[in-house]
């Protein structure tokens, strides 16, 4: 598939992609890429090749932070959001508008869950786990994992704050944050979505504010593909 996705990165974004050395990684950003100017360009009217992207970290100012929409305020798509996730083979592309979005999807295969929850669930997720039948202590980890990356995603802070550290709803009930960690300076009003991406890839969508959030979802394989 690559000749005419590559045509369509930046040279930030070609830049990383040549620099990756192991080819399923460089697969992936490729296609996390593709995926992205591809539904954005559809979005916004622009061919995928001319979506503006801008990405900047926070902390060193290298172009490698979240990647966000480098539109004018107060222009037509000032306010689209997107965020994008990919684990093994799956990749999710989640677009909003007039809020922060984050979306994680997990691919879960080969995950020892008793090796990662630990670093993943708090004291009182961890007991909960611990306490379910071993056969579906799989899924609900992959479950807690997800909501908390997205919410994370969403309020703009990534993995600098340790999972275990923010806490989230069981698992069997309606996704929701219980307890911010304290190296967050304040509570986020935020608003969360499971779903399953592909048909086996448990994944969570978190938006900032107070608007209950609707999936809309959508198959972006064909599009990718007529690209390849």
């Amino acid at each position: 598939m690559r000749p005419g996705l590559v045509e369509l990165l930046d040279p930030v974004e070609l830049g990383r992609y040549e620099a990756t050395a192991d080819p399923a990684n460089r697969s992936r950003f490729l296609a996390g890429c593709a995926i992205s100017r591809l539904v954005l360009g559809e979005l916004i009217g622009l061919p995928p090749a001319d979506v503006p992207l801008r990405r900047v970290c926070p902390r060193c100012a290298g172009p490698h932070g979240k990647v966000t929409l480098d539109v004018p305020a107060g222009s037509a798509h000032a306010d689209v959001r997107f965020s994008v996730s990919h684990s093994g083979d799956v990749i999710g592309v989640a677009v909003c508008r007039g809020a922060e979005v984050g979306l994680d999807v997990e691919d879960g295969a080969g995950t020892d869950v008793a090796r990662v929850a630990p670093r993943v669930l708090g004291d009182t997720e961890l007991a909960a786990l611990r306490a379910r039948p071993p056969a579906e202590r799989h899924a609900a980890f992959l479950r807690y994992w997800t909501r908390k990356e997205s919410v994370l995603k969403a309020i703009g802070v990534g993995l600098r704050v340790p999972l275990r550290r923010l806490r989230v709803s069981d698992p069997k009930l309606p996704p929701a944050v219980l307890s911010w960690p304290a190296q967050i300076d304040a509570c986020h009003e935020v608003r969360m979505a499971d779903t399953v991406v592909g048909t086996t890839h448990p994944a969570s969508v978190t938006v900032t504010g107070t608007t209950e959030v609707t999936l809309l979802r959508h198959d972006t394989s064909a599009i990718l593909r007529a690209w390849r």
